[in-house]
């Protein structure tokens, strides 16, 4: 079977320049910048392109809404569109000054909220601690996804729904589940130089520079429920679906840091372990071997010589002569004996 021109059969796109740039893809005019006019497209797009996701067009259908995914996240990062644009010959960028930078005028500017309840929702976010993004969810005022789309417009970088995403297969066995679940994001995929990342929120040095150190690229964060990263996390990292070998190489490294930060404690099991070898039953006992079995012939001895006065005391109805006392004593002393000079010798 021969390859089919996917852009065109699919997309619509003419004949021409393949891969086509983000915007030819995207069915946008050139250098649009309106993000939600990016985004409607690409759903429409990813939707027509995931009925095609079955049988000999699998694998080729996964490429391209890979591709559509990676256009959008370009286009709808602004300091990435800057740079996109930049190399598609853009001199003279449209400056986005009027945009409201801050999660609380985003929100006003869409009437999502009102002006006036600026200040009481400052008031609930300082009063818990919590961001304002999480205070409007809190406070029942906005949807999860228009207060996280408000918190990326204000970190400036672009915002998902990870339902439409299908993550690059080859990027998620090179991160483990350890790192994906303590820091709440998901590799998605390769793009222009950068790993891009879905994030519930502004993401830490300690996770870019893991990202950087493990995959050789820097990474570019984009902002996602954390509800839906947490239900991906656990359809794409599922256990024993990844062989993690980068989970292997972190295990040994956590290994050799525990052992340069302790190496005198575990020093310790080491030399006892020199000292108390495996014994054969024909070698000789040690001194603390000795000690321990006497200790043990001790202690039968005293149970023997209450024994055999208790069972006295018994049949005599509660009543034990000397004799009795004076032969209970003597068998304890002689199995003492026995096991001292034979068993603990």
């Amino acid at each position: 079977m021969s390859e089919i021109d996917v852009y065109k059969e699919w997309l619509g796109i003419p004949e021409g320049v393949r891969p086509p740039d983000y915007y030819t893809l995207l069915r946008l005019k050139q250098f649009e910048d309106d993000i939600e006019k990016v985004r409607a497209n690409y759903r429409k797009l990813n939707a027509h392109v995931r009925k095609y996701a079955t049988g000999q067009y699998l694998v080729r259908s996964q490429e391209l809404l890979n591709e559509l995914a990676k256009a959008m996240l370009c286009l709808t990062d602004p300091d990435g569109k800057a740079e996109y644009d930049r190399g598609q010959g853009r001199t003279a960028a449209e400056t986005d000054g009027d945009e409201p930078r801050k999660v609380l005028e985003y929100l006003a500017v869409r009437n999502l909220i009102r002006r006036g309840q600026i200040s009481e929702i400052e008031h609930f976010a300082e009063a818990r601690g919590l961001s304002h993004r999480d205070a409007v969810i809190q406070m029942k005022l906005v949807e999860p996804a228009d207060a996280s789309r408000a918190l990326a417009a204000e970190l400036r970088i672009s915002w998902i729904d990870l339902e439409d995403m299908l993550p690059d297969d080859n990027v998620l066995d090179r991160i483990p589940r350890r790192l994906v679940k303590k820091h709440s994001c998901l590799p998605l995929f390769e793009d222009r130089g950068y790993l891009l990342v879905a994030c519930a929120d502004e993401p830490s040095h300690e996770l870019e520079e893991e990202i950087r150190i493990r995959c050789s690229l820097p990474m570019r964060p984009v902002l996602a429920l954390p509800r839906a990263i947490n239900q991906a996390i656990a359809k794409y990292y599922a256990p024993g679906m990844r062989d993690e070998p980068a989970a292997a190489e972190e295990s040994a490294a956590a290994k050799t840091a525990a052992t340069k930060g302790g190496a005198k404690k575990d020093a310790k099991p080491e030399k006892a372990a020199e000292k108390s070898p495996p014994r054969s039953k024909s070698a000789p006992l040690t001194a603390e071997q000795k000690g321990e079995r006497v200790k043990i012939a001790a202690i039968a001895s005293c149970w023997v010589t209450m024994g055999i006065i208790w069972g006295a005391w018994l049949l005599s109805g509660g009543v034990v002569s000397f004799p009795v006392i004076l032969l209970g004593a003597a068998a304890g002393a002689g199995l003492f004996a026995v096991l001292k000079f034979t068993w603990a010798a």
